[in-house]
């Protein structure tokens, strides 16, 4: 992992940044009770983000705590996976001495039951934990969990399989108590818990949607090639309901100065180097007049980007809006009230 140097000024760092940098300015006992009301992604890309900060300035970190201060009262939304890999990130982030204590207490509160072990896993065991398993258990296991996860694991199946999952997971209305139930179980037989016995509402369009955002280029263009040859129709909704770099563009003034805030400039930078210019001027005359001027100018002097750095980079602006708007801080697709 590549260590990060902090020499940005406060309003261009993203709000992983502040938040990691606060943790780490944090005792270890104060920090580990924070971790523990994370959920797993929201303790990934803090984790990542923790060990990967180097030199970070004495000025940057009081505006980091002064800014918290305020806002004291809001809650950060941020999300790993494995044990193994959140020893690692911390220890590698504090040191294997200060990282002990914490590691135990964030671990023990973990508090993971049957199926919600798999949402602490890497994206590639749990592909090895259902990959034998009937196509209907690995559909509800997708569509159980968060669409970027599900994503992730779809692509490490194999390719022969991922279309008819996509298809079975459309098909998913409802699942019963006792189904889901007897599924909690025998993920339990491999981990350790107590299950539970609440009907689950999953599958359907709209879950196959939010997994194919989290897809790559290649990978989405080729399930959505076969599903058009099986299914037009069914095909057709999924795209409705995808929500795609360019449907920013619907998303209101106050919703994008939202957004803005909780990106860094080097990712925004790189995502619009492939845009239509309308997204473009959404994001300029949301921006300081400065700062607009500035990327302009950056995007000018960047010499070509590969397309999947431009996809990666849409794609990790999309995850933070869909975040933002799982928590009621933006709307997707407008109907938010404009900023006065």
């Amino acid at each position: 992992m590549a260590d990060t140097e902090l020499d940005k000024t406060p309003s261009k760092l993203s709000g992983v940044d502040k938040a990691s940098i606060l943790l780490l300015s944090l005792g270890e006992e104060t920090a580990a009770e924070v971790l523990k009301h994370m959920g797993p992604k929201e303790v990934q890309v803090i984790g990542m983000q923790m060990a990967s900060l180097r030199n970070v300035g004495k000025g940057a970190v009081e505006d980091v705590v002064d800014e918290f201060l305020e806002k004291v009262e809001e809650q950060t939304g941020i999300g790993i996976g494995t044990e193994d890999y959140i020893r690692s990130t911390l220890k590698s982030a504090l040191g294997e001495d200060k990282a002990g204590a914490l590691i135990d207490r964030i671990l023990a509160g973990a508090n993971t039951k049957g199926l919600d072990t798999l949402k602490w896993m890497d994206s590639r065991s749990v592909a090895d934990v259902i990959r034998f398993e009937h196509p209907q258990i690995q559909s509800i296991v997708l569509s159980y969990l968060d669409p970027d996860q599900a994503s992730e694991i779809l692509s490490l199946l194999p390719e022969k399989v991922r279309v008819d999952l996509m298809m079975r997971i459309a098909a998913l209305e409802a699942v019963q108590p006792d189904a889901l139930q007897e599924l909690n179980d025998i993920m339990e037989k491999q981990f350790t818990g107590s299950g539970s016995s609440q009907s689950r509402q999953i599958g359907g369009v709209k879950t196959v949607a939010d997994i194919m955002n989290f897809m790559d280029g290649a990978n989405e263009t080729l399930i959505m090639d076969s599903l058009r040859e099986t299914d037009e129709d069914l095909v057709q909704q999924i795209e409705d309901l995808m929500f795609v770099f360019d449907n920013l563009i619907d998303v209101d003034d106050r919703g994008i100065q939202a957004l803005l805030r909780e990106v860094s400039t080097d990712t925004l930078i790189v995502a619009l180097k492939a845009c239509e210019e309308d997204i473009k001027e959404k994001i300029f005359k949301n921006m300081s007049k400065r700062a607009a001027e500035l990327m302009r100018d950056d995007l000018d002097a960047m010499g070509p980007v590969k397309l999947s750095e431009v996809e990666a980079a849409q794609k990790e602006i999309l995850t933070v809006a869909r975040r933002m708007a799982d928590a009621g801080e933006i709307v997707l697709g407008g109907g938010g009230e404009e900023m006065v």
